[in-house]
């Protein structure tokens, strides 16, 4: 039974990473599950999940960001107004005559009110900043799509551990069910003087070895479920359980299946493309500092100035100004090469991309039709290993087959239905995170 021990421990440490050290099954206890099926956690992801949530978030960050970006179109007014008390008069000395005549110059009270509208009339540079913002959006968008991939492909695989886990809790809940009914035939046997001591002793250390594999496979699907809470944005103490089942799937997976490669839907590129558009947009904003700019101009002003009495005089200016680049000491010329070269090394990071995910793509084929054959193979195999524990069981019930040889069919037919419940999870594993690279959502 070492090899039963092996592989419960493999399904709980290996497959399912043990994220929770130390969880217990939330305060709810007497409360009804939720009944959970893959549409509906991917449901509850999309809505619950932190990740999607700012997603969201940074999306409508950035539309504000691109509305304030408008207000350098309109005109832009401002007022200011204010007072001044004169507390000690300025002197003036004048020669009046040959003699000298003090004059005190100002008044007590001084009050200014000024109300300012600029506007740009011409400005390329900033026209062509406005659709650089527009831009940000639409990345924002993207990130927040891939965010949104990104998540049901983890709740799928999630999702798809717990069938996992439960299918292998299953079969070696069946194990340890037959072991059960082996050591009550071998007691029986024994009882009449057909069985031996050692076999039965034999049969009762198969049995108490298949125990703790049933607790393994428990705490298997116990650290599944939690994965798939954690992952989904639940409380870990809502009482959940998985609908579904690994053979769901298997119609699917028999399907005739046409290799995807078609990468226009995947976040990355589509990524690298819109930041590519934004140094171009860049590089034509830098160019355009070379244009002149033309802005308007409105003032207006109210003041008063006086002692005892304020007298108020109005005053109002308009003016257009005209901005003409001439020398910076080529700071525009080096900005436009400076990102120039940024979008050839953009150019090369798409190049890389692209090639590395055509590689994920036909590795991904690949592992696909690896685990269809294994499925094809291991569902003979679990046929085959049925009607020889079958054939074992009754021959030992009659005494025709030792214990040995109805354990060694028993473990043979827990690997092969092991085998066949891992080829399926590994094939729509596989179809999550190819999904996930052609950008279905």
């Amino acid at each position: 039974m070492n090899k039963l021990v092996f592989r419960a421990l493999t399904i709980a440490t290996i497959i399912f990473a043990p994220v929770f050290a130390m969880a217990q099954e939330g305060t709810s206890a007497g409360s009804t599950p939720l009944m959970l099926t893959l549409d509906q956690a991917l449901e509850i992801a999309l809505s619950e999940s932190n990740t999607i949530k700012i997603a969201d978030m940074t999306v409508e960050k950035t539309g504000y960001a691109r509305k304030g970006s408008y207000a350098a179109l309109y005109p832009n007014i401002s007022a200011n107004g204010s007072y001044q008390r004169t507390l000690k008069k300025q002197v003036m000395v004048m020669d009046m005559g040959g003699q000298a005549m003090e004059i005190k110059v100002g008044r007590d009270n001084s009050i200014n009110a000024t109300a300012t509208a600029n506007m740009p009339l011409v400005n390329a540079q900033l026209w062509e900043s406005l659709k650089l913002s527009g831009m940000e959006v639409e990345l924002a968008v993207e990130q927040a799509r891939s965010s949104k991939i990104s998540m049901i492909k983890q709740v799928k695989q999630a999702f798809y551990a717990v069938l996992l886990a439960q299918k292998s809790l299953t079969v070696i809940n069946e194990v340890y069910e037959n072991a059960q009914r082996n050591y009550e035939k071998t007691e029986q046997r024994f009882s009449v003087g057909k069985a031996s001591e050692v076999e039965r002793l034999r049969a009762q250390v198969t049995m108490m070895n298949a125990e703790p594999n049933v607790s393994s496979a428990e705490n298997a699907v116990l650290l599944a479920t939690w994965q798939l809470k954690a992952v989904m944005g639940i409380d870990l103490g809502t009482k959940v359980e998985v609908v579904g089942d690994l053979n769901d799937y298997v119609d699917a997976m028999l399907a005739p299946y046409v290799s995807e490669d078609d990468l226009s839907g995947n976040s990355s590129l589509i990524q690298l493309d819109i930041q590519d558009r934004k140094l171009e947009s860049t590089l034509r904003m830098q160019k355009k500092q070379y244009l002149p700019t033309l802005a308007a101009s409105i003032n207006y002003n109210y003041s008063a100035m006086g002692d005892d009495e304020l007298r108020w005089f109005p005053s109002s200016t308009a003016a257009l100004s005209l901005s003409i680049p001439v020398f910076d000491g080529f700071q525009k010329h080096n900005a436009i090469k400076q990102t120039k070269v940024s979008r050839n090394m953009l150019a090369l990071q798409r190049e890389d991309t692209e090639r590395n995910l055509r590689i994920a793509i036909r590795n991904y084929n690949d592992q696909m039709t690896l685990c269809l054959k294994n499925y094809q193979a291991a569902n003979a195999t679990v046929e085959i290993a049925q009607k020889s524990y079958s054939i074992s069981e009754k021959m030992y019930e009659v005494g025709k087959a030792t214990l040995v040889e109805l354990n060694d069919s028993q473990v043979a037919l827990m690997q092969a239905q092991l085998t066949q419940a891992q080829a399926v999870y590994n094939f729509i594993v596989a179809k999550a995170s190819l999904d996930e690279l052609i950008g279905k959502e």
